[in-house]
């Protein structure tokens, strides 16, 4: 890599760090620069900033925009294999397909001999030592491993009542997208200006993380005699 500018430079140097300093508040993930922290929170609020010129569809990223418009609009497959005639709209899905002609699993399981051709399949298969249960019903609390489980049980034994929406971030369920894209601007979005609590030091950027500090001075006793001789200080 070689540019003219040294701020190019240094932007291309964090992609050999590993270093994670921008910190989600929603969440605990963590990345290398502003950029891809600000799309990752565009990911929770809902804001999406890229407009396609085409139809009305937005995106979080123009990374996305730009496979939107090879998929609906262009329909271009830049990315063509040089073994067979397999193309694609992207270079990810490039790699993958490579790997079925090279035989190639580069994602290795450290606890049985189980090695895949992407990472996600990795994620998915460690649950099966893990015995993890990450997704729960918002019905009936019974706890699934996959996501497509979960689908699955809520239909069969939910059906009709099933919530279309569930918020990411609290067990707040909705029956339109447009309800939830308003509930995450409101409760889940980051606040420049910290909101503090009137009881102690606290702050906080994100109203959600406020409301459920506030329910913690609920019982609290704060108002107290200043009598000496009052029998309830005794």
């Amino acid at each position: 890599f070689t540019s003219v500018k040294l701020s190019s430079l240094r932007h291309h140097l964090k992609t050999h760090s590993n270093e994670k300093r921008h910190v989600c508040h929603l969440c605990p993930k963590a990345f290398r620069t502003a950029t891809l922290l600000h799309n990752h929170v565009n990911t929770h609020t809902g804001n999406k900033p890229h407009k396609c010129s085409e139809c009305d569809t937005a995106f979080v990223t123009r990374g996305e925009l730009s496979r939107h418009r090879r998929y609906k609009h262009t329909l271009e497959k830049p990315f063509k294999c040089t073994v067979c005639e397999y193309c694609s709209v992207e270079a990810s899905k490039m790699r993958r397909h490579v790997r079925s002609h090279t035989g190639e699993r580069p994602y290795p399981c450290h606890l049985c001999s189980y090695a895949s051709k992407d990472a996600y399949k990795l994620k998915r298969h460690m649950l099966t030592h893990t015995g993890e249960k990450r997704y729960e019903c918002c019905i009936c609390q019974a706890r699934f491993t996959q996501s497509g489980t979960m689908k699955i049980h809520m239909l069969q034994k939910h059906g009709e009542n099933v919530p279309k929406y569930q918020c990411p971030h609290c067990s707040t369920s909705l029956s339109r997208k447009s309800d939830l894209g308003v509930h995450l601007r409101n409760l889940h979005s980051y606040m420049e200006e910290a909101v503090k609590c009137r009881d102690c030091e606290a702050a906080f950027h994100e109203r959600y993380a406020f409301l459920q500090h506030r329910k913690t001075h609920r019982n609290e006793k704060r108002f107290r005699c200043a009598q000496s001789s009052c029998p309830c200080n005794q």
